[in-house]
C-alpha cells in the first residue's frame, strides 16, 4: 500500500504579524490556500513550509502605524529598488498622524488623522493619479488644511497637491512663537514687532508697534494680500479644476490672532 497523503485543512496559526491564518485548501505542500478569517481574504498557492513559518502575509492587515494597509490593486510600493512617489505620499501623511516620535518634532500634526478609505495604499495611489499635478521647476506638496482652515483630516475632499512655495505660506511655527500672535514678537522695550513671509520665502519686517493687537492688524493685512498676490501669479500654471479650488480657498482665508 501507498503512504497515505497527508491532508492539514483547517490547520491554523499565527503569522508572524500576529494574525489569524488557517489552512483552507490542502493539496500538497507545495500548494495550499490559507485563509485569513479577520480580513475574509485567501493567499492561494503557498508553500505549507512558509504557512509553518509565518511568513504568509495578507495586504489587509495594517502594518503601517498600525493603520495602514497595502491592499490589493496595480499600485507598487516600489519600482527598481525604489519606493514609488505615491508610497511615499502615503507613507509620509501616516507618518505625520500617527508617529509618535515624529509628533514629539512636530506637535502641530497631533490630533490629525487619515480617512478610512485613504488607509489603503491602492485607494490612495488611484486618488494621487486623479489629482496629482506639477509646475514647471516646483516641488510639490500635499496639502491638507488650505481648503478647509483647520482641517485635521487627510481626505479626499480637504487635501489638494499644491507647489512648495504656497505650503510654506501657511507653515506656522508655534514652538518658536510660543504664546505671541502669529508674526507679531515682543522687544524688551515693551513694542511688538512684525515680520511676515513675502510669498517668495523671504521674511520681511513690517514695523514696531505700541500694542500687540495693532502689531498683529499690520500682520493679517499684509499676509492676507501676499496669499492671494500669490495665487494670482500661478494662473495658467496651475491647471483647472485645481487653480479654482485654491483661489477661491485663498482669496477666502482669514488670519486669525489664534491662528
Amino acid at each position: 500500500m501507498g503512504k497515505k497523503a497527508i491532508d492539514r485543512t483547517g490547520e491554523e496559526r499565527l503569522n508572524n504579524f500576529g494574525s489569524k491564518m488557517m489552512i483552507k485548501e490542502y493539496r500538497c505542500n507545495k500548494d495550499i490556500d490559507v485563509y485569513f478569517p479577520e480580513y475574509d481574504w485567501t493567499f492561494k498557492h503557498v508553500y505549507y513550509n512558509n504557512f509553518k513559518k509565518g511568513l504568509i502575509k495578507c495586504p489587509y492587515e495594517p502594518r503601517y502605524f498600525g493603520v495602514g494597509y497595502l491592499g490589493e490593486g496595480k499600485y507598487k510600493l516600489s519600482e527598481n529598488g525604489k519606493h514609488t512617489d505615491k508610497y511615499n505620499i502615503w507613507y509620509n501623511a501616516l507618518k505625520r498622524c500617527y508617529d509618535p516620535k515624529y509628533q514629539e518634532k512636530e506637535p502641530t500634526d497631533k490630533g490629525c488623522t487619515v480617512e478610512n478609505y485613504l488607509l489603503n495604499f491602492q485607494n490612495m495611489g488611484a486618488w494621487i493619479e486623479e489629482n496629482y499635478y506639477e509646475v514647471l521647476g516646483e516641488q510639490m506638496w500635499l496639502d491638507k488644511d488650505i481648503l478647509c482652515k483647520g482641517n485635521k483630516v487627510y481626505s479626499r475632499d480637504t487635501c489638494i497637491f499644491v507647489p512648495q512655495r504656497i505650503n510654506l505660506l501657511f507653515t506656522k511655527c508655534d514652538k518658536s512663537r510660543g504664546d505671541n500672535p502669529i508674526g507679531v514678537t515682543p522687544r524688551p522695550s515693551g513694542n511688538y514687532q512684525v515680520h511676515c513671509n513675502n510669498g517668495y520665502g523671504k521674511k520681511i519686517p513690517l514695523g514696531t508697534y505700541s500694542t500687540e493687537e495693532e502689531a498683529f492688524r499690520v500682520y493679517k493685512e499684509y499676509k492676507e494680500k501676499v496669499i492671494k498676490e500669490v495665487i494670482d501669479s500661478y494662473e495658467g500654471k496651475i491647471p483647472e479644476p485645481f487653480y479654482s479650488r485654491l483661489k477661491t480657498a485663498m482669496y477666502n482665508y482669514k488670519v486669525e490672532i489664534d491662528d
